[in-house]
């Protein structure tokens, strides 16, 4: 009832736009609450422009109103007709994932006035993840009321990405698309063509050759609410050659010997039911070419062939000069 108030008063400009001063670029937004000269009437207008990033808002007070414009291509289909661009802006999924203790607000979905909840605050807590199709509409955020100057951190990482047409419809309530679900996973779970997987080892966030060694369920329950239980588990991976890590994913242990410094330890995510990572897990598998993507600030694992039959690939490519990047094999 209190959103549907604010939203009605912004409407009709009764309740001013905030002017608070606060940090963003195209990505990421970060603001205080405390800043408000008129705390419970203040609803800030918010854009982000990038296909992920973050938002954390200090002390919230008020509402935002939070646009998502991504600067993505259209989908291959697309024309330049508004039916076109209202049609590819449906086939975007937007999933949120709160971070430690978010709390302080409720997050819903809003377009022409109409609130759905995406995210209470005790699913903010406990870093429950949600995701909605863009064109559902706006994150509309609401303070919730309180009577101590407590803190109170509403923060979270967003993630667009576009769907498939083929994958649209049948999925359930509302159109609310649970992360880990089989409909966000499958696609990372599936055997990659060579052409796929030469093209992985030079654009994903993280490629080495390496080997998995345990299957970490309790990390993954540690990681996971009882409704995100459906998400891949936890692997635990070591690599004997890193070729690229977007963030510090996999770390060298410091000082040693010269063997030590050549290895790297990290954990990745395996889509739910991943043939290669419960194989590799119970079999000692032997190396493979761990490729994969960063979802949400954690490491999901992608094309993962078995390394000789990557290396003989490779060499192929190399032979015939089709190699969309070189990489030392040695």
């Amino acid at each position: 009832m209190i959103a549907l108030i604010v939203l009605c008063a912004v409407a009709t400009g009764l309740w001013p736009a905030s002017s608070a001063q606060y940090s963003s670029d195209q990505c990421n937004w970060k603001g205080s609450g405390l800043t408000h000269e008129a705390h419970a009437r203040d609803v800030e207008q918010v854009y982000l422009r990038c296909s992920q990033g973050s938002l954390e808002w200090l002390y919230p007070t008020g509402a935002l109103v939070v646009n998502l414009r991504p600067n993505l291509p259209p989908p291959p289909s697309s024309s330049s007709s508004s039916s076109s661009s209202s049609s590819s802006s449906g086939l975007l999924r937007v999933c949120l994932k709160p971070q430690a203790e978010s709390r302080g607000s409720i997050v819903y979905v809003e377009r022409g006035g109409r609130l759905r909840a995406l995210l209470g605050e005790e699913e903010q807590a406990r870093g429950a993840v949600r995701c909605f199709r863009l064109g559902e509409g706006a994150l509309f955020v609401e303070a919730l009321p309180h009577s101590d100057i407590g803190r109170r951190t509403t923060t979270f990482l967003y993630e667009m990405v576009r769907e498939e047409e083929e994958e649209e419809g049948g999925r359930g309530a509302e159109g609310v698309l649970e992360e880990g679900g089989e409909h966000v996973t499958a696609a990372h779970c599936r055997p990659c063509s060579d052409e796929e997987v030469l093209m992985a080892v030079c654009t994903s966030d993280f490629a080495g050759r390496g080997s998995i060694h345990t299957v970490d369920q309790q990390q993954q329950q540690q990681q996971q609410g009882e409704e995100d239980s459906s998400g891949g588990p936890w692997l635990q991976v070591s690599l004997t050659r890193l070729y690229r890590q977007k963030t510090r994913i996999f770390t060298s242990p410091p000082g040693g010997s010269a063997r030590a410094r050549r290895s790297w330890r990290g954990r990745v995510r395996a889509p739910p039911h991943c043939p290669v990572a419960h194989g590799a897990a119970d079999s000692g598998g032997g190396d493979y070419l761990l490729t994969g993507a960063l979802r949400l600030g954690e490491a999901w694992l992608g094309c993962a062939p078995r390394y000789q039959d990557f290396l003989k690939m490779y060499q192929e490519a190399q032979a015939s000069g089709t190699n969309p990047c070189s990489i030392d094999t040695d």
